[in-house]
């Protein structure tokens, strides 16, 4: 059974079970610039929420990833570790971790805390493009201008495996939301599927048209949404390899495409210097937003989808309130928590059937344009003081990391540290709540960060003791293995 969309209302056939709410636009609000981050000295790459979108994380080609405090009045983090500039960001959907990729070849695995701890992924021959975690935090996906895609086991840091097909720089590798697939799309222009437990390649799509600069998987996972370098955004569906929708919306490459959690909507950038939110259900373009002073190179909605951030090549990272999907999207998602999925995700023509000629989207009708004034209230916050963060395993040698072994690299002790590293992160997360509560002198203030950054260096020796430890504890368990086998040969 099929419904039809209109201007007044949507009628949704999703998994047996009908979904109703209104689309009219007179229930929305437009999204709304909320804050504007100074702090990074070169083009912002990309941004990135934490889970709990309490912060925001940055990369740049300054060679520095930030992470924000989205707390008015809060300290930013600088992190350094990268000795080039700085591509891709991403926290692991546990928030545990923060992952980067660098044109200095490597990509770096961070515990997002004020010690900084980092270790560097060294496999790939030219500068790594993106990284993107798996659902479940246990492995990483790198792409390379070395024309291959690397998956890494994230607790132990070590290459599980490399797919080789691309024949030109691979721009972006993604996890889809289950894990079983990864799709990449390359200079080669072409976007192909990947089977993870094959480790094949299942199908490619060609499109003469342009490269796809970036790719996302919708939430379902049943479609991407291709940014292309021929100013079109294309969403394709990976189970036919059909084309379903084309915008035409850019006046210039788009170089970043991200869903709403809702599957509802999507934000592009593009280096027309401006963001558009497109409206997926009615297949139009809703905004253009304007704010940025030259290219957008990165745009992301928060995990709850109320806000979104950008970054660009003027350096800046501007914070954005959604407003338009308060009502409808929550309460689509709330039906789905309720729901035990025993078919397969619907096809998107299935969600909303438009018209005959579903994949040609012009979206001729008129975009709201939002200008925002730099001259509002909000915008009068002054830039937050940043702390600078020098990766603890930075500059230390091979031999020296055998010697004095990362607190990452056993996965026991990885989950006890990451507990107790939960805890920095929570307090590193509200810097300034205790003074704000009780009102406490400046002396006292800074007396107390000493102790707690003297905590944190107890916390992180008390760490690798514990990892000695454990490694001490697998040497003779080994080696009474090693007897036991001895003597029963012996015996024999």
């Amino acid at each position: 059974m099929k419904q039809y969309i209109n201007e007044a209302g949507a009628v949704l056939y999703q998994y047996g079970l009908m979904v109703c709410w209104t689309m009219t636009l007179e229930t929305k609000e437009d999204p709304i610039l909320i804050r504007n981050f100074k702090g990074h000295e070169d083009a912002v790459t990309c941004v990135a929420f934490n889970p709990t979108t309490k912060a925001l994380a940055t990369s740049s080609l300054d060679r520095f990833l930030m992470i924000w405090n989205l707390r008015p009045n809060s300290k930013a983090f600088r992190f350094v570790g990268h000795v080039e500039g700085v591509t891709c960001v991403q926290f692991s959907p546990d928030g545990h971790l923060l992952a980067s990729a660098s044109q200095d070849r490597t990509a770096r695995l961070w515990i997002p805390c004020i010690h900084g701890e980092s270790t560097a992924l060294k496999g790939h021959t030219a500068s790594v493009r993106s990284v993107n975690f798996s659902h479940d935090s246990q492995f990483l996906v790198t792409a390379s201008n070395d024309k291959s895609i690397k998956v890494w086991n994230v607790y132990r840091q070590y290459l599980l495996f490399t797919l080789s097909q691309h024949t030109h720089w691979v721009r972006c590798a993604k996890y889809s939301p289950d894990g079983r697939l990864i799709i990449s799309c390359s200079e080669d222009k072409t976007v192909k599927v990947w089977d993870i437990r094959n480790k094949a390649c299942i199908d490619s799509i060609i499109d003469h048209d342009g490269i796809a600069n970036y790719v996302d998987f919708s939430p379902d996972g049943t479609c991407i949404a291709c940014a292309g370098s021929d100013h079109t955004v294309k969403i394709w569906d990976i189970r036919t390899n059909k084309l379903l929708q084309q915008h035409q919306v850019h006046r210039a490459g788009v170089n970043y495409a991200s869903f709403h959690p809702s599957g509802n909507y999507l934000v592009t950038a593009s280096s027309d210097g401006t963001l558009k939110i497109m409206d997926l259900l009615g297949g139009r373009l809703l905004y253009t937003l304007h704010g940025h002073k030259g290219p957008v190179l990165s745009a992301a909605f928060s995990k709850g989808g109320e806000m979104f951030a950008s970054g660009g090549t003027d350096a800046q990272v501007l914070l954005w309130k959604t407003n338009f999907d308060t009502f409808e999207y929550k309460k689509v998602l709330k039906k789905h928590m309720r729901r035990i999925y025993t078919d397969d995700p619907p096809h998107l023509l299935d969600i909303y059937p438009r018209s005959p000629h579903h994949h040609h989207h012009h979206a001729k009708s008129q975009s709201i344009e939002i200008n925002p004034s730099y001259d509002v209230t909000d915008m009068q916050t002054f830039d937050p003081p940043v702390i600078d963060i020098s990766s603890s395993f930075s500059a230390v040698s091979p031999t020296k990391v055998q010697q004095q072994p990362c607190a990452l690299s056993s996965p026991t002790v990885s989950k006890r540290n990451l507990e107790g590293e939960k805890q920095i992160l929570h307090t590193m997360e509200e810097p300034g709540t205790m003074e704000e509560a009780i009102g406490i002198s400046p002396v006292l203030t800074n007396a107390l960060e000493h102790i707690v950054e003297q905590l944190d260096v107890l916390t992180l020796t008390v760490s690798i003791l514990e990892q000695r430890l454990t490694l001490t504890e697998d040497k003779l368990k080994e080696c009474l293995e090693n007897q036991e086998k001895l003597l029963f040969s012996v015996h024999h």
